[in-house]
């Protein structure tokens, strides 16, 4: 957005003034009132524990890669660099280490 700094600026009487007005306007102005409906705004929420059987999933799934890791402290599959050690030959990763 441009900025013309040459423009003259108003007061703060002219802010006062103009803010008045404007709520006055609003004041007579019935329109501004939304009407909800409650049951239609309910529909969108997911409650916890939810049945959600009849939902289907739309993501692919992606085997572990060769260079990658699953670790078995949070169960992440991480790939080979963030391999921090192995405890019992299971693979630990680095943000579990810490």
């Amino acid at each position: 957005m441009a900025t013309d700094y040459d423009a003259p600026r108003k007061t703060d009487d002219d802010l006062n003034e103009d803010s008045l007005e404007e709520l006055k306007s609003r004041r007579n102005d019935k329109s501004a009132s939304v009407d909800v409906d409650e049951t239609e705004q309910a529909d969108g929420f997911e409650l916890p524990g939810a049945d959600l059987s009849g939902e289907e999933l739309a993501i692919t799934v992606i085997p572990r890669q060769a260079d990658e890791f699953t670790c078995s402290k949070c169960f992440l599959v991480h790939h080979r660099s963030q391999l921090a050690k192995e405890v019992g030959g299971l693979p630990v990763c680095t943000e579990c280490v810490a």
